[in-house]
């Protein structure tokens, strides 16, 4: 990690884990709870805007992402970033480096954040004595093969105005599942560069596009982000119908 990360001072223990009492995610069976609780090294804390995985790294662990938000992009030689997907509660960091040796793009913090944190050379232990766990790995990688081709779909066929529709859609419909959101703060903690590096889009384009979707009192941009106002409006508009999900694994 670069810039802002510090050790978490109490480690969560597995058995109290906040996402396993959310509704979104399935419980641990058997002795997984056990295991995984053994699998687990430790915990990390890191402000927005701190590297968690660079580019091209040989990274020793992976991470699930326990409370905030993530990010993860690739960038060109002449600056320009791509923002691939973004990362919320639940979601496993760092699996692409277990299979091919180095991590192909950057993930960053995008809010305070507190990942649980894993050796990455003990995944072939977990294949060969946890098979459902192994198979809950295989689960996440799929569903988020799933996802980009939705994201691609959009940045390949939907106007600039579906494009931002469906982002924010998208990313409000993540952190309610994820119980990201809070009854004080239902804030997306993007800017406007994030939104346009996302779809493509210049800035100039992006301010115009969400100022539409603001003049249709879709969306508020407030200083801390976006908060959308009306998801199924949204969703319509840029054509989208989000899966139902029954209860998801994490590791």
């Amino acid at each position: 990690m670069k810039n802002g990360k510090s050790r978490a001072p109490n480690r969560t223990e597995c058995a109290h884990c906040p996402l396993s009492k959310l509704e979104a995610f399935r419980r641990f069976e058997g002795d997984e709870l056990a295991y995984v609780e053994k699998f687990k090294t430790g915990e990390l804390t890191a402000d927005a805007g701190t590297t968690i995985i660079v580019d091209g790294a040989h990274n020793a662990h992976l991470y699930t992402l326990l409370s905030g938000w993530a990010f993860r992009y690739k960038i060109l030689e002449d600056g320009r970033r791509q923002i691939l997907n973004y990362a919320v509660p639940g979601d496993l960091l760092g699996l692409q480096g277990s299979i091919t040796g180095e991590m192909q793009h950057t993930i960053e913090a995008l809010s305070p954040l507190t990942l649980c944190v894993f050796e990455r050379d003990k995944v072939t232990d977990l294949f060969s004595k946890h098979p459902s766990l192994a198979y809950d790995i295989t689960w996440i990688a799929a569903r988020e093969e799933r996802i980009l081709d939705e994201h691609l779909l959009s940045i390949g066929r939907r106007s600039a105005l579906e494009r931002s529709a469906y982002l924010l859609a998208f990313l409000n419909r993540r952190a309610h599942s994820s119980g990201i959101f809070t009854t004080k703060n239902n804030v997306i903690p993007i800017t406007q560069q994030h939104v346009a590096d996302t779809l493509g889009l210049s800035i100039v384009h992006t301010n115009k596009t969400l100022k539409k979707l603001r003049e249709k009192k879709l969306i508020e941009w407030r200083d801390g982000g976006c908060l959308v106002l009306d998801e199924a409006r949204l969703s319509e508009l840029a054509g989208w119908e989000h899966t139902d999900e029954k209860r998801r694994p994490f590791i």
